[in-house]
């Protein structure tokens, strides 16, 4: 299949300014990864731009491989950093963030697949730094690996079914949407006040199939929705086989807000992270 060309309104920034500079010393100094670099964030740009990151915790070593993702894949991850929450904190500082993000690679290889270590990260980022607010994007965990998150609960878990139901087949064989449903549920169970999924466009999609995965994230009682384009990373990575246009994600965002979600981004970049901030806001 021939490559599709990209429509002009696929612009990506390119990362520049002081700013920039600073977030990318920061993360160099405290030896952080981001969610940007691993996984090729078309908003990288802009993001560190305004002194925003989404730091990725747990290594660059991912244990599944799904067929969309640029970040690595390995049956094993390295051993877990002891001090990751401090560096974070540290670096949060150094930024001023007052909202952080953190995601990670999947950690199939560890006994709690790494609930534990996002509950290390949060409860020291908040210690050191009272008021700030913070978003995770997790994995498919459990309702016991939930649970102790749930002790110290960030402010948005948001877990990503990827796509519509008929497509899932390009995640994981590991993965699928009512797994990532059930994440979903049981972190309401579990009082977790705001949660958050996503969907990649453009990957051959019908919409009344958008709209009936919006309707059974309404029912799993996700409250934020984030819609944007797929971009491929590299060769390695399916083909686009759709460039949606800027028209249907603002009809998509109309359709989503009619069915209750609370805060909607929608658009060809638009990624889990991206306007956090103000989507935790609306």
């Amino acid at each position: 299949m021939a490559e599709l060309r990209k429509p002009d309104w696929i612009r990506v920034r390119l990362p520049a300014g002081d700013t920039w500079r600073s977030v990318r010393q920061s993360l160099e100094k405290h030896r952080l990864r981001t969610v940007c670099d691993e996984a090729q964030c078309p908003n990288k740009g802009e993001c560190w731009g305004q002194g925003t990151a989404t730091f990725m915790i747990m290594g660059e070593d991912c244990t599944r491989s799904c067929r969309f993702c640029a970040v690595k894949t390995a049956k094993e991850g390295n051993p877990l950093r002891p001090d990751e929450g401090e560096a974070l904190a540290a670096s949060a500082k150094e930024l001023s963030l007052k909202y952080l993000v953190l995601t990670s690679v999947d950690r199939d290889d560890l006994a709690d697949r790494g609930s534990g270590h996002f509950v290390s990260c949060i409860k020291t980022i908040k210690e050191e730094i009272p008021g700030i607010k913070i978003e995770v994007l997790i994995p498919d965990y459990n309702e016991a690996e939930l649970a102790a998150i749930a002790l110290f609960p960030p402010d948005v878990l948001a877990h990503n079914v990827e796509t519509v139901r008929s497509l899932q087949h390009i995640r994981d064989v590991r993965a699928g949407f009512d797994k990532s449903l059930e994440t979903l549920k049981a972190a309401k169970r579990l009082g977790f006040s705001l949660t958050k999924s996503s969907l990649l466009m453009g990957l051959g999609e019908k919409p009344e199939e958008v709209f009936s995965a919006m309707d059974e994230l309404r029912e799993a009682g996700v409250d934020i929705l984030v819609m944007g384009q797929y971009l491929r990373p590299s060769p390695k990575q399916i083909p686009v086989i759709e460039y949606v246009s800027p028209e249907q994600f603002a009809l998509y965002a109309e359709e989503a807000l009619k069915r209750g979600f609370k805060s909607v981004v929608s658009s060809p970049l638009a990624r889990t992270s991206y306007h956090a901030r103000e989507a935790h806001e609306s």
